[in-house]
């Protein structure tokens, strides 16, 4: 038994080795599939062309012998011809600017293949310019790869901020006279005016998504009235997917699932605490077999506050706690109606949930505006790699100096 790469291991420039496979290789297969230092590896097969062609170097990372699947090619730099860092940044170069998806074939998965990769155009400059490209290369995409790095934190400090201020203003933290109620520790301080309590005090109808034996596999048509499951359940609002409707008659005989505008949807599975709520264009559409339905009756309860409490920390920790299954995390409509609750005022319910919609929407921009950055750079980066490997510009003066950053020419 020998451990082996597959396709699943190759990201564009990287390689995961968390879940690194083992099968039988003769030692004749061995001599003949087995990895060296310096391997370009190439994933042959994808249902996407977007990431059929991702590449990454073979640097030794696992001790003794480790071979490649088929699902994947190998490139191997021949000595004397070409630098195998060359090769690599060539290989990142033919990935990202689609040359080898413009060679891919096929329907549903596309394939690039050995014959068709040995085909394509390689201008090979002499050794030294190669390493000299390699070097160039190893240097800016770093420094590249910095303010990437840079940004994703930006990020994640953003998504830290805003999930703070919006468990403040859930939890009233601004209100004045916090009081603590020992025996209500889901929900920690409670403000002074504010009732404790449970869903089920509220005037409200849980209904769950349709069992299983309500709704089949060939129920599903496309382009018709959509399901609702967690999946479509985002942090913009509730999103179709034409390809999960149901027709007119099943929608019929699912007449209890059917959504009206006020609703909140809660997903039973995955991230537990995601909600959305029902409006007018979503009218009509139907709660899923992984999704809850609450609607509250006419003044009773805020739906935007609803939204924003199901998702704070604490919250969510309650879930976490209480999911039964398993496998999989799930929760009914019992766990959800025993939720505690924190009550304000219907007027502040709708003052805090204006409130949260406005640090959403601030956070949007600022995270939009992040995220332009970060592809701006990858842009960058990119092109800087096609360029130097096909040699649209002098590397030895690209910065327009004599040495770039961190390399000497």
């Amino acid at each position: 038994m020998v451990p082996y790469l597959r396709a699943a291991n190759v990201k564009d420039g990287v390689l995961e080795l968390a879940d690194v496979k083992s099968m039988n290789f003769t030692p004749a297969e061995q001599q003949i599939f087995s990895l060296r230092v310096g391997d370009v590896l190439v994933t042959e097969g994808s249902g996407s062309l977007r990431s059929v062609g991702a590449s990454a170097v073979w640097r030794g990372e696992i001790d003794g012998v480790v071979c490649f699947q088929n699902t994947l090619l190998r490139m191997r730099p021949r000595v004397g011809i070409t630098d195998g860092r060359f090769l690599e940044w060539w290989a990142r170069s033919a990935f990202g600017s689609g040359l080898f998806a413009s060679v891919a074939t096929g329907a549903n998965i596309f394939h690039i293949s050995a014959e068709r990769v040995r085909a394509l155009p390689i201008e090979l400059p002499c050794l030294e310019e190669q390493r000299r490209i390699a070097d160039f290369l190893d240097a800016e995409t770093t420094r590249i790869d910095r303010l990437v790095e840079l940004r994703t934190t930006t990020l994640a400090l953003l998504t830290e901020r805003v999930t703070n201020r919006l468990d403040a203003a859930v939890r009233g933290a601004a209100a004045p006279g916090p009081k603590r109620l020992a025996d209500y520790s889901p929900l920690g301080e409670v403000p002074l005016g504010w009732r404790q309590g449970r869903l089920r005090s509220v005037d409200c109808d849980v209904q769950t998504g349709p069992f299983g034996s309500q709704l089949h596999a060939e129920d599903y048509v496309d382009a018709a009235w959509p399901v609702v499951n967690p999946a479509n359940i985002t942090p913009a609002g509730l999103v179709a997917d034409n390809h999960v409707t149901v027709s007119d008659e099943v929608r019929a005989r699912l007449e209890r699932h059917i959504l009206r505008p006020g609703d909140v949807v809660f997903g039973r599975r995955g991230e537990l605490g995601r909600a959305g709520i029902v409006t007018g264009a979503q009218e009509g559409w139907v709660c899923g077999t992984g999704s809850l339905r609450v609607r509250f009756a006419k003044g009773a309860f805020h739906p935007g506050y609803l939204r924003r409490y199901l998702a704070i920390p604490a919250v969510r920790h309650y879930f976490q706690l209480q999911a039964i299954g398993s496998t999989m995390p799930n929760l009914n409509s019992s766990i959800l109606l025993n939720m505690p609750l924190l009550l304000p005022s219907l007027s502040e319910q709708a003052e805090i949930a204006e409130r949260c919609a406005e640090i959403e929407s601030l956070a949007a921009k600022h995270r939009l505006l992040v995220e332009r950055q970060m592809q701006l750079f990858l842009d960058r980066r990119q092109s800087l790699i096609t360029a130097a490997v096909t040699g649209q510009f002098d590397v030895s003066t690209a910065s327009g100096r004599n040495v770039t950053e961190g390399v000497a020419v």
